[in-house]
């Protein structure tokens, strides 16, 4: 706990909580407030999947059950009080929500942990997708295919604060996300922490000190539940619906993305991949239907060329600045701006006039407005300009790099001479 409060640490912290104080004060209403909040509950959520892959190595493709169950469980608890059955205040029901999703880790956990690796990986799936069948099977609870809704100002608040704007509702949301990132932060520094790395890294050795690696995985299930929980209390609060789809298997694959574009091997990797994965799926969906089409683009390219994330690409850049190479690196990259460019632009237009195309419904015509350029994806011609783009930047890049690569190794081969 001593690291948890070194200077540089909470220098970091109290910068942290500086921006999600201040950052409603860009806009206090309307759709930034609404997407702070959508990055708080990624953010929660985001985390607690790298608590059972970044931190122990467990690839789960079912961790939205855990997200979903704990949005059900308060989105009744909040039904409950609007009732009268419950007098509890709204401050706490977030709570609800992470105490079922460790209910229901207790309970698919030890099935789940039994086995590491790819098995736990498909067991996972299995229960995933076992959960999301029975939410159309059982709509006692879980609504069926209309979900379960409630208004969050008929219960009781604290201080007399209703959470009746979008205001108040991201203050809550921007405080349970603190307390939740500085725990799972606390808990990464924990002897429970440091044997889950343990167990990630090499399993038979921590065995063979004494330490069940079954059980290890088990808690860290368990805790991992909890805060996904909280995440869906978040949700339901701020929604005030949960529908089967806070069970599906998009919403696991979501929160995957997120923690592999941020970058698994760093804390804040995750953060960064829920805000910029939150950011991109409203921006970008707002633009393009062909919004998962980048997404996917986006995914591979990090993980063939930058398998650390975006997280890991600072943490190099950083490593450049502190031996003095950055300077040269970012020479390299203005070098490669250009064919970059042009390669992203003809990408994206190709893509665009493929959409477009076949969402056509005019016989002959299928107009796409891009860049500022009108073209004609219905007719051969209107190909042209984002083929010749996309295959002039890859042809630049290629002799960029080379260019590079031996001016490299021409001066890299004198110094290994002289060695």
């Amino acid at each position: 706990m001593r690291a948890l409060f070194a200077r540089s640490r909470l220098i970091v912290i109290a910068g942290y909580l500086a921006v999600i104080v201040l950052a409603p004060l860009v806009s206090p209403k309307g759709y930034w407030l609404s997407l702070l909040c959508q990055i708080g509950i990624a953010t929660v959520f985001a985390l607690s999947f790298n608590m059972l892959l970044g931190q122990t190595g467990l690839l789960s493709f079912g961790h939205a059950v855990y997200f979903g169950l704990g949005a059900f469980a308060t989105i009744h608890l909040l039904r409950a009080m609007q009732a009268g059955s419950w007098r509890i205040p709204v401050t706490l029901l977030p709570l609800a929500g992470g105490l079922a999703g460790l209910l229901f880790g207790v309970a698919l956990g030890y099935v789940t942990t039994r086995r590491a690796g790819t098995t736990f990986a498909m067991i996972s799936l299995g229960i995933g997708e076992m959960v999301a069948a029975s939410s159309l099977m059982f709509p006692a609870f879980f609504g069926g295919e209309a979900g379960v809704s409630s208004n969050r100002m008929t219960a009781p608040g604290w201080f007399g604060i209703t959470y009746g704007s979008q205001l108040q509702m991201y203050y809550l949301i921007a405080a349970w996300a603190f307390l939740c990132i500085l725990g799972m932060y606390a808990l990464a520094d924990t002897p429970l922490g440091r044997m889950a790395n343990a167990v990630r890294d090499n399993p038979e050795r921590a065995e063979f000190v004494g330490f069940d690696p079954q059980w290890v995985r088990y808690l860290m299930v368990v805790l991992a539940g909890f805060f996904a929980g909280v995440a869906g209390g978040l949700n339901a609060l701020n929604y005030e619906i949960v529908t089967a789809e806070t069970l599906s298997a998009s919403t696991s694959g979501i929160v995957i993305m997120m923690a592999f574009v941020g970058g698994i091997g760093h804390f804040a990797g995750p953060i960064i991949g829920a805000a910029l994965i939150t950011v991109l799926q409203i921006a970008v969906a707002a633009v393009t239907e062909a919004w998962p089409f980048y997404f996917g683009i986006l995914f591979t390219v990090l993980v063939l060329y930058a398998p650390g994330g975006i997280a890991g690409i600072f943490a190099e850049h950083k490593r450049l600045f502190d031996t003095g190479q950055l300077g040269p690196a970012l020479r390299q990259y203005l070098l490669k701006l250009l064919p970059f460019s042009l390669c992203a632009a003809g990408v994206i237009t190709l893509v665009e006039m493929a959409y477009a195309l076949a969402n056509t419904t005019e016989r002959g015509s299928a107009p796409l407005h891009v860049f500022g350029v009108t073209l004609n994806a219905a007719r051969p011609v209107g190909w042209a300009p984002p083929v010749i783009a996309l295959v002039v930047g890859v042809l630049l890049l290629r002799l960029i790099s080379r260019r590079l690569s031996a001016k490299s190794e021409r001066v890299l081969t004198p110094l290994m001479e002289r060695a």
